[in-house]
């Protein structure tokens, strides 16, 4: 095993709308606590060898780009510590799932292949509304590889540039789908959309 995929909760989300006013002492004390409860376990991860892929998700310490700059800041940039790409957690935030690819190029240490769609019309927002999974009302939901709205092709391509050489781990996620046949389609998805970068510019012909 050479990477372990995980969460590391978070003191902080709770006041991720920042209001009433959250003093920056606390958001600060929040990625301290973070790093000193975090730094002891990446001392084992570096004994053995082995890295920690934090899945960028909301709850988490890191669940967006800046947070994940901010998470990676806290522990003094150590290689131990690496993220789990799963796009499903950033689309709905409204965040390009391919952009977080290109910042953090040497810190896809794992691959979740997950879609997700959001469904806003006016009636909805990102907050879900306290509406259970694939209630329609929702403001956003998982769905079946290729059912949402992650642009896969765009991912396969920023993780060919970043020379990733990790696995593409489905994972699936679709209420209002069969798991079975879900999980063949989505496998099915995954070796359609994947391929093998060039080892030739194009118009290379051109200078020979």
């Amino acid at each position: 095993v050479g990477v372990v995929n995980g969460f590391t909760g978070s003191s902080i989300w709770q006041y991720i709308y920042d209001f009433p006013p959250t003093p920056k002492a606390m958001i600060d004390a929040g990625f301290q606590q973070f790093a000193d409860r975090f730094n002891p376990i990446l001392d084992v991860f570096q004994e053995c060898g082995v890295r920690f892929a934090l899945e960028v998700h909301p709850t988490e310490i890191a669940f967006d780009i800046y947070s994940a700059k901010r998470a990676l800041e806290a522990i003094d940039h150590r290689p131990e510590f690496g993220f789990n790409y799963d796009p499903s957690h950033l689309i709905w935030q409204g965040v390009t799932p391919h952009e977080f690819i290109y910042e953090f190029p040497d810190r896809i240490y794992h691959v979740h292949m997950k879609d997700a769609r959001t469904n806003l019309n006016g009636r909805t927002g990102i907050l879900a509304s306290h509406l259970p999974w694939g209630d329609p009302r929702r403001g956003w939901d998982f769905r079946s590889l290729g059912r949402g709205g992650v642009r896969f092709e765009e991912i396969i391509r920023a993780l060919n540039h970043v020379k990733y050489q990790g696995p593409l781990s489905v994972e699936w996620e679709d209420i209002g789908m069969d798991r079975e046949a879900g999980a063949r389609e989505a496998c099915q998805f995954v070796k359609n959309v994947d391929f093998t970068p060039s080892n030739r510019a194009f118009d290379a012909a051109f200078s020979e």
